[in-house]
């Protein structure tokens, strides 16, 4: 036999041992360092692909209890919206989960919002998107945002008069997202009537199926709230254009003061640089912050009005409160910030309705490492959810919890990271004040006005998160 192909085969033989070996090590490495791991935290995934979507939905707050009390109080996992989700509870976990973002986490919503929300080439963490994402939370700010409170007090006057007082009977949720997104257009746009009535449709198509199950065909919620996002985009970049028109040929009525609504300082901005904001960005980062302020301050007036129905003392307390305040002012003279702080029990009565009615029941996050929480392993790239329901109605932080008690909010308040409605840390939620300046001058304005009852006595609010199938 030939010498050589002797040598070759050896050769072969010994490189195919070589690389068995390495592979055989390669995997007990592995193996050994998957055993060394902590265990991931204990639950189910559920059902395929929808996961225990639909049980979450259901029934938010009886999900997480059940699911503390069966696998762990502090940290579960399951499967939500498609993600394998570690569901973080209590304090401990909010003020972990809080204090490592941008750390451990990353922001992250579920596929179905981003998609209605933003364009596909949007991009909020490019450099051009820098300066935007801080003139935004600037703008947002209460040193700036408090010298919205006249306007806001003649809007709320306005949307009294026009779509309260001629009738006998309202439907408070419904006025209430009327005006909530008229004033997010007036604050974030400064928009015509006329523009508002163009968005407001599309808006609305795109409302009810952001949260929905993403199944992109026609005639589904996610498919209208893709399409009602398109829209309300297309409607947006022409006010971006005209508004970009206009400042160019007025650049000396458009200097970066107070009065400058939020469109046109980020119009402003992208001015400022080479590779500013696009149209398409600018309208992305608008329709985000509208998705974010309209909501949540509707839900939170018709629940709190339902509560002012409910119970007759605070109703009265309320009133007292807010009486004085409107006979200290001169006729027809609006609130201002100062006013606002006046209206601390108002504010306690508004903090018990979003502990127990939060129109937003949590937030999402997602891994940006491997870390340990409680003993258990978090991989990277799986989505964290926290939520308010592992405390807002715990008695261990609010006792008999599910009684409507304001007094819980007077003093020091609640114990830290238990009374989370607006998130906590780097990542709060930076419309908090613009928030709290809605509700209390829609509050003021509504008592001082108006004595109200329910026309159903056992009518029950309830928050949908999510829908299936279209309405009927």
């Amino acid at each position: 036999m030939d010498p050589m192909f002797i040598f070759t085969l050896g050769i072969t033989n010994l490189i195919a041992f070589l690389l068995l070996t390495l592979i055989i090590l390669h995997q007990r490495s592995k193996t050994t360092k998957s055993s060394q791991l902590p265990k991931l935290p204990p639950g189910k995934f559920g059902w395929p692909i929808i996961g225990e979507t639909l049980s979450y939905v259901t029934s938010p707050a009886k999900f997480i209890r059940d699911r503390m009390v069966t696998y762990s109080p502090e940290v579960f996992k399951t499967s939500l919206a498609g993600e394998k989700t570690i569901v973080f509870c209590g304090p401990k976990a909010n003020k972990f989960l809080f204090s490592n973002e941008g750390k451990l986490v990353n922001y992250w919503l579920p596929k179905s919002v981003t998609h209605a929300l933003s364009y596909p080439t949007a991009n909020a963490d490019s450099p051009s998107g820098k300066p935007s994402h801080e003139i935004s939370y600037m703008f947002l700010r209460q040193d700036t945002i408090k010298h919205y409170v006249p306007m806001v007090h003649s809007m709320v006057q306005q949307h009294l008069s026009t779509c309260w007082s001629p009738n006998l009977e309202v439907k408070v949720f419904n006025l209430a997202k009327k005006f909530a997104f008229e004033l997010s257009c007036r604050v974030f746009l400064n928009a015509t009537l006329e523009q508002v009535r163009d968005i407001a449709k599309p808006f609305s198509l795109m409302l009810e199926g952001i949260l929905s199950v993403p199944i992109n065909f026609p005639g589904t919620p996610y498919y209208k709230a893709i399409n009602g996002g398109k829209l309300v985009r297309e409607k947006l970049v022409e006010i971006i254009k005209e508004r970009r028109k206009e400042m160019c040929n007025k650049a000396d009525n458009y200097d970066d003061d107070y009065e400058l609504d939020l469109l046109s300082r980020l119009i402003n901005d992208s001015n400022k640089f080479d590779k500013g904001l696009s149209e398409e960005e600018i309208a992305s980062k608008i329709i985000g912050l509208m998705f974010a302020g309209f909501y949540p301050s509707s839900t939170t007036i018709a629940f709190l009005i339902g509560n002012l129905a409910d119970h007759p003392q605070v109703y009265e307390k309320v009133y007292q409160e807010q009486i004085k305040i409107a006979e200290s002012k001169a006729a027809g003279e609006a609130l201002t910030w100062v006013d606002l702080q006046k209206m601390k029990y108002s504010w306690n009565v508004i903090c018990e309705t979003m502990r127990l009615s939060s129109p937003i029941p949590g937030n999402f996050r997602e891994a940006k490492t491997d870390f340990t929480f409680a003993g258990f392993h978090i991989p990277k790239g799986w989505k964290v959810h926290w939520t308010l329901h592992t405390t807002h109605t715990d008695p261990t932080y609010f006792p008999d919890p599910e009684k409507f008690d304001p007094s819980r909010f007077e003093g020091n308040g609640p114990a830290p990271y238990t009374y989370v409605p607006f998130g906590m840390g780097p990542r709060m939620c930076a419309g908090k004040e613009f928030a709290k300046i809605e509700v209390l001058v829609f509050l003021h304005n509504v008592v001082t006005r108006f004595k109200f009852k329910k026309v159903n006595p056992n009518e029950r609010l309830f928050i949908i998160l999510i829908q299936f199938r279209p309405k009927a």
